[in-house]
């Protein structure tokens, strides 16, 4: 600890130069800003509003304007702080000069031409300004016009109906693109095979070729294997942790080594100079295809593993990397497929893009579907679940009924004709199943990385850095699945530069960059509040005569006097301006005073304990019939612990408003009372001296006052007698009660002197009933009770019977 707040100290004593600049108000400075090309703009806007008008242009097209117009945009954001350090001078003087006049209360000359020079001035500095807001208004709304049409424009492409793959009519079309396709390829070949030149490059490059196909054949084929014993080999070895890790990360190469090979593979195909437009975009798609291939092949190899048995995502990996390793095949041909269509002259028929699509979209969902019911948990034991694997069989079994209804939505949409649709919706599932298992794997390797690192057990996967870790790579993934599922790179910069911008609240704007100055200054102050407690508790308040409770509270008060300065310093560097919320905070306040009335009534009463000190830490006292020793006192509520171990929590406004009894208030002494009785006949005297001398020779009872010995009454069964005595330490109270009844049982054993106990006398009226071979008599008819006559037994009871050993003495209701 103490070298923790020494490092804590060192980054405190380095921040502080940059303090006084943090604890500035943020205003931005833009003096040298220059002033945008206002004609040049309106043109531009014009060329956008007409491409909008007549909605001819090409999606490309609009995409190139939107590039043109968010420039233009961030121009006039600028341009919108210009001047602003002037404003604000010129605004303090206007200030200056006291409210605006009124007609009871005019200006006088001098300060009425001062006002008109300084509001004019105003005007002047703030038109750039003006004029910059407007247009960057004008340039916000184009980019969301054309972000509008756009999406538009994809939606109706999605709901494009083509015609239908399983009409036989339509199957030609689709052939004659194979065909065409196959012959384009043969050409392409034939034509780069009789030029000189590629025959003279090939020529000069087959070594190169040559090389570059043996290390590619060595990578792709014998690779993934290689790395997979190895991977193997490492697991053996080392402690269980780092072999986890570190068979990770070897593992990698069954993607990397591979992928290289393929890229080989690609360089010497295209070294050859034989390559055309269509085998040239065949070509280029391989080393995507590959790299999607071998990272899905690695990302089912470690989900589904046989040897995570109990956490594994089935309970049939083996099945599950299997349909994982399909998927990445379909993957692949789809890839390929969009390729060998991309460079066709004339565009596809869209009866020949629907067969050609239909397929693949068709064996992937026969996939998905099986993977589907694989992910979904099917549990013998229910009962013994814990809270997080019931959690995450929920999320998967989720997860495992929208891949199922996606494998069946898609093919019905492939084989009615929306094609589009159906592509969007299954490729996107499957990237996004792809990215799910990605995040689940680097949420594994972190916190086995983090069960090194701490020396933790499997109890630790359940802490709460592994779980954070989790949700971390959820949140940065968030733009991954947006762009996944159709969302363009501009939607999400636009995204961003709203979130960027913040929100406006009066002539405050909250943005994250002022959010974090907030934050940052408040922790900085925080840190030199705990600093500054830590200081106190630990090396100068030990050193004063102070009470305990007197420490305890100049901390206390430290802390909430520390935490509200720090609290304002951030408030006041980040330039948050809570004039406007006024009106909103007040009328929150009346809501939340009536809800937090208690908290408040028990806060205040806090600090007046804390104050007034009418009770401290040690005290032993009473309140609402607990009798205990305080533990603690916080600002809401005070800690008891009792005599039987057990925690009372009181809050704090009833020790204030309430009646307490504070034994040991100023000092530890106490009362004892305790009560003795003796039998009647018994020389009171003698009693009352004997009691003295007992009392007197405790320790604890102290001299002065000196124990006093007092015949109090007549009872019922005893002569009763009272000691009184003042102990020096009450909290021996019972200790000294129990050694002065020994004392007292003992000398009235030895003085012969009784001590009584109550004693009762049972008189039968007519014990000849009770004799043995009495005859029963029918029982009688029950009769009213009378006053003068004594209660009669109703029934027979046996525990009442003490000499009839038959039990047959007395008949049911009989007189005894």
């Amino acid at each position: 600890m103490r070298t923790l707040r020494g490092l804590l100290l060192l980054l405190l004593l380095a921040a502080l130069p940059a303090l006084p600049v943090m604890l500035t108000p943020a205003v931005v400075v833009a003096q040298d800003i220059p002033e945008p090309d206002y004609k040049a703009w309106e043109e531009a806007a014009q060329r956008a509003e007409e491409a909008l008008a007549a909605d001819r242009v090409s999606t490309t097209a609009l995409e190139k304007v939107r590039s043109s117009i968010v420039e233009w945009r961030a121009t006039f954001a600028q341009a919108q702080n210009a001047n602003s350090a002037q404003i604000e001078t010129v605004k303090s003087q206007i200030a200056a000069l006291g409210p605006a006049p009124t007609e009871e209360k005019p200006d006088a000359p001098e300060i009425a031409d001062r006002r008109k020079a300084l509001n004019d001035q105003l005007a002047k500095l703030q038109a750039p300004g003006i004029a910059a807001v407007e247009a960057r208004s004008r340039a916000d709304g184009l980019v969301r016009q054309i972000d509008a049409r756009v999406r538009a424009r994809q939606a109706s492409e999605l709901l494009r109906l083509s015609p239908t793959p399983v009409n036989p009519g339509n199957w030609p079309a689709g052939w004659a693109v194979l065909e065409q396709g196959m012959k384009t390829l043969w050409a392409e070949a034939g034509e780069a095979w009789n030029n000189p030149a590629r025959r003279t490059e090939l020529k000069n490059n087959l070594p190169v070729i040559v090389l570059f196909l043996a290390i590619a054949g060595i990578l792709v084929l014998r690779g993934p294997n290689f790395i997979e014993r190895l991977s193997l080999r490492v697991q053996k070895g080392g402690t269980e942790r780092g072999r986890y890790i570190a068979a990770a990360l070897v593992s990698l190469g069954q993607v990397i080594v591979p992928v290289g090979g393929v890229i080989l593979l690609v360089a010497a195909v295209k070294a050859t100079g034989m390559t055309g437009i269509r085998s040239g975009a065949l070509i280029s798609a391989l080393p995507y295809a590959s790299f999607f291939f071998f990272t899905a092949r690695w990302i089912g190899a470690w989900l589904f593993r046989v040897e995570d048995a109990g956490t594994a995502l089935s309970t049939r990996p083996a099945e599950a990397r299997f349909h994982v390793n399909m998927i990445a095949l379909m993957i692949a041909a789809e890839l390929f497929r969009r390729a060998f269509i991309t460079e066709v002259r004339p565009p596809l028929s869209m009866a020949a893009q629907a067969v050609w699509a239909a397929p693949l979209v068709c064996i992937c969902a026969i996939f998905l579907f099986r993977l589907g019911q694989l992910l979904r948990p099917h549990r013998a034991d229910r009962a013994h679940v814990v809270a997080a694997a019931e959690f995450r069989d929920r999320i998967l079994g989720s997860i495992g009924m929208a891949v199922m209804a996606v494998s069946i939505l898609a093919p019905l949409l492939a084989v009615i004709g929306y094609v589009a649709a159906a592509n969007a919706l299954i490729w996107p599932t499957v990237m996004s199943l792809g990215l799910l298992g990605l995040i689940v794997l680097l949420q594994r390797f972190g916190t086995e990385i983090y069960l090194a690192a701490t020396q933790s057990g499997e109890e630790g996967r359940e802490a709460l850095l592994p779980v954070l870790i989790g949700f971390v790579l959820t949140i940065l993934a968030l733009p991954l699945f947006a762009l996944i599922w159709g969302a363009r790179v501009t939607d999400l910069s636009e995204a961003w530069t709203r979130f960027s911008e913040g929100i406006s609240i009066g002539e405050t704007r909250l943005s994250p960059a002022v959010l974090v100055t907030f934050l940052l200054i408040f922790a900085i102050g925080y840190m030199i509040t705990r600093l500054g407690q830590g200081a106190l508790k630990s090396a100068i308040l030990p050193r004063t005569r102070l009470d305990k409770g007197v420490q305890n509270a100049l901390i206390s008060g430290l802390g909430y006097v520390g935490i509200f300065l720090a609290a304002l310093a951030a408030i006041t560097g980040a330039g948050i301006d809570l004039s406007a919320l006024g009106y909103v905070v007040g009328a929150l306040s009346v809501g939340i005073g009536f809800g937090l009335q208690n908290i408040v009534q028990n806060f205040v009463s806090g600090i007046i304990l804390l104050i007034e000190r009418p009770i401290s830490e040690g005290d032993m006292i009473e309140v609402n019939g607990q009798f205990g020793t305080v533990k603690g006192i916080s600002v809401r509520s005070t800690w008891i612990e009792t005599f039987d171990r057990t925690d009372v929590i009181v809050p704090n406004a009833d020790l204030v408003s309430g009646v307490v009894t504070n034994l040991t208030r100023g000092n530890l002494t106490g009362r004892l009372i305790i009560l003795v009785g003796v039998a009647y006949g018994s020389d009171t005297r003698r009693v009352e001296t004997i009691l003295k001398e007992i009392a007197e020779a405790q320790p604890l009872v102290m001299v002065d006052p000196a124990p006093n010995v007092f015949f109090v009454g007549f009872g019922a069964d005893s002569l009763n007698f009272e000691i009184r005595a003042i102990l020096s330490d009450v909290n021996f109270k019972m200790v000294v009660q129990s050694e002065i009844l020994h004392e007292i049982a003992a000398r009235f054993a030895a003085e012969g002197i009784e001590i009584p106990f109550a004693q009762r006398d049972l008189w039968i009226r007519n014990p000849e009933a009770l004799l043995p071979g009495r005859k029963r008599r029918p029982a009688p008819k029950p009769k009213p009770e009378t006053p003068e006559k004594p209660a009669e037994v109703a029934e027979t009871d046996p525990a009442s019977i003490r000499n009839d050993p038959d039990g047959d003495a007395l008949a049911e209701g009989e007189e005894i």
